[in-house]
């Protein structure tokens, strides 16, 4: 998908508020966020656990997280630069 394409969809979703994150390579522990939040990749890879499985997520893929759910993060070796769309 497009970075057009993912904000046209989310848009008609009610994803109001976008923004560009970049992660250098590395991880986080186990957190939540209080959104819902979907993210396209733009370069580089990320790496989600949720529930015990881990998946990983490359460019043009997209990943979607529930508000308040329980997650680790983990960066490639060239980090990560994702658009995400929160509501």
């Amino acid at each position: 998908m497009d970075r057009d394409a993912f904000v046209s969809a989310l848009t008609a979703e009610g994803f109001a508020e976008f923004v560009l994150v970049r992660r250098d390579a590395g991880e986080l522990e186990e957190h939540a966020h209080p959104f819902e939040a979907k993210a396209l990749i733009l370069t580089g890879e990320i790496h989600i656990r949720t529930g015990g499985v881990e998946h990983v997520y490359r460019p043009g893929d997209v990943f979607h997280l529930a508000a308040n759910a329980p997650h680790t993060e983990r960066y490639g070796p060239q980090g990560v630069q994702y658009l995400v769309g929160r509501r």
